[in-house]
């Protein structure tokens, strides 16, 4: 599903990363029609009726025969937007928290030459939804990882609402992290050179579903992802 290029704007992909979201599913991916964007879901080895919906629905769909978890499923979709010819790639995932509004920002921000910018929730006071306190303890905890071994200072480095310009594409294609790969792959990205910003987003509550990150997964989250920037950092400096 490629659209004409016009007036040489940017050709923009969103990405939409699905794993059991038969209840938002249609709304997420209504949401980006609604605003004329070349879109592909990755249906994750989902194991309810998402992929069933996007067929009735005719939605383009990339149908993962097993599930490989979010890191593989977003960067199914870097691959897809470096093999079609996209400029920029918007990763905007299937539970309908990211609100598509955004998107022309964060397009705006790559035109500017940025290679890979973040949709923040923490750099300026917005209305929308932050997340529990142990979670925003989390977050704050890889903010200050991060900027002490990258030098980078980002304020919400598991928001999985951001775009990727085609150097970011073209890494994110060859290099992504498969578990919990937010954080990690900002660290890549930094590693390599890359230009990461952020502008300022709201997110909404998930539409339905669970979270994938709660009770001792958290825990897991924190331990595995401290130590990934951490190696990250290692090879930037090797």
């Amino acid at each position: 599903m490629v659209k004409q290029n016009i007036n040489n704007s940017p050709k923009v992909l969103v990405i939409i990363p699905a794993y059991n979201e038969e209840e938002n599913i249609v709304s997420t991916v209504d949401s980006i029609i609604e605003m004329n964007y070349d879109y592909v879901v990755i249906n994750d080895g989902s194991t309810d009726a998402t992929r069933q919906i996007c067929e009735e629905h005719q939605f383009n769909m990339l149908d993962l025969s097993q599930n490989l978890g979010i890191g593989g499923a977003v960067q199914a979709g870097h691959k897809y937007a470096h093999r079609y010819g996209y400029d920029i790639d918007i990763q905007v995932d299937g539970d309908g928290q990211h609100d598509p509004s955004f998107i022309p920002e964060l397009v705006a921000e790559i035109e500017r030459g940025v290679d890979l910018v973040i949709g923040s929730r923490f750099i300026a006071e917005t209305a929308g939804f932050k997340s529990t306190f142990l979670r925003r303890l989390g977050i704050k905890w890889l903010s200050l990882w991060l900027k002490i071994l990258t030098g980078v200072d980002v304020k919400d480095p598991t928001s999985g609402f951001r775009a990727s310009g085609r150097n970011a594409i073209r890494l994110f294609s060859e290099n992504y992290p498969m578990d919990y790969p937010e954080p990690d792959s900002i660290a890549t990205a930094i590693r390599e050179g890359l230009l990461v910003r952020e502008i300022p987003v709201e997110m909404r509550e998930r539409g339905g579903g669970v979270s994938s990150i709660s009770g001792f997964s958290s825990l897991y989250y924190m331990v595995k992802v401290t130590i990934a920037i951490w190696i990250a950092s290692l090879h930037r400096h090797a």
